[in-house]
């Protein structure tokens, strides 16, 4: 779950909704100056589909008790966590093989940011169990899709990269535009010729209203939108605060991208 705050609430919204403003960002990408997205479909429907893990967890979502709201994906227990990420690729798989591997490199970019030398000892060796079986599932998919006439150029290791990279960033502007993260600057970003870091200004916060530079995207202007419930108050119980998300109000969120001035 994302969870917005707002001057009168908070706006629950679920990863899968987030997921699918991540992909409409992936269907608007690419330029002269950034190239284009390739394998189109595939890397579309993994921008769109990176959080299928998360579709259940979302149904019953849990009650954070230092915020009363419903617990977002930033507080997750770690064996959580762990659980949907290792399960989510297999979910996607029976769909696409290539969206599939996709998934599974965001979860370990995801997982390979922890300090993990930092981290309890039972904690740091559950992630590497992850990281560990994540990676030998990395490397026999990618043995299967190099085989493959259909699939063997877009499982060359650049290319591989390239779209995981795109992956993230679509996730990381979505979040950045629901969490209120602008001004925000991204990792590094794939372009037709060297990376570059894609910044996120705020112009019209409250309307919506963003730009971006360098402009990634083929149209001059781009809205993207998804769905959330509002709540109105904070909970101390759970099954109080599921049946009130079950009755909430829907809203829709729409973000107007426009590149920024020179």
């Amino acid at each position: 779950m994302v969870v917005r705050e707002l001057p009168d609430g908070a706006l629950a919204i679920g990863q899968p909704s987030h997921a699918w403003l991540s992909g409409q960002l992936a269907r608007a990408w690419g330029n002269e100056r950034f190239g284009a997205v390739w394998p189109w479909e595939e890397v579309c429907l993994a921008a769109e589909q990176h959080d299928v893990g998360m579709a259940g967890w979302d149904l019953e979502p849990e009650l954070d008790p230092q915020t009363g709201r419903p617990r977002s994906f930033m507080a997750m227990a770690l064996a959580t966590h762990l659980e949907l990420w290792s399960a989510a690729p297999h979910r996607l798989r029976a769909q696409s093989r290539y969206a599939a591997l996709l998934v599974s490199l965001h979860g370990t970019a995801l997982c390979g940011r922890r300090d993990l030398d930092a981290m309890e000892p039972e904690r740091s060796e559950a992630v590497r169990r992850y990281l560990a079986g994540q990676r030998a599932l990395q490397d026999e998919w990618l043995v299967e899709l190099r085989a493959d006439p259909a699939t063997a150029r877009a499982g060359e290791r650049a290319c591989v990269e390239r779209n995981r990279a795109l992956v993230w960033t679509w996730d990381t502007l979505s979040l950045a535009l629901l969490l209120d993260w602008a001004p925000h600057d991204t990792d590094p970003v794939p372009t037709a010729d060297r990376p570059v870091v894609v910044r996120l200004s705020p112009l019209e916060p409250e309307g919506g209203r963003y730009a971006i530079a360098p402009w990634p995207f083929a149209r001059e202007r781009v809205e993207v939108r998804c769905e959330g419930r509002r709540l109105e108050r904070r909970f101390e119980d759970e099954a109080a605060m599921q049946e009130a998300l079950a009755r909430a109000e829907w809203a829709t969120l729409v973000f107007e991208l426009v590149p920024a001035a020179p």
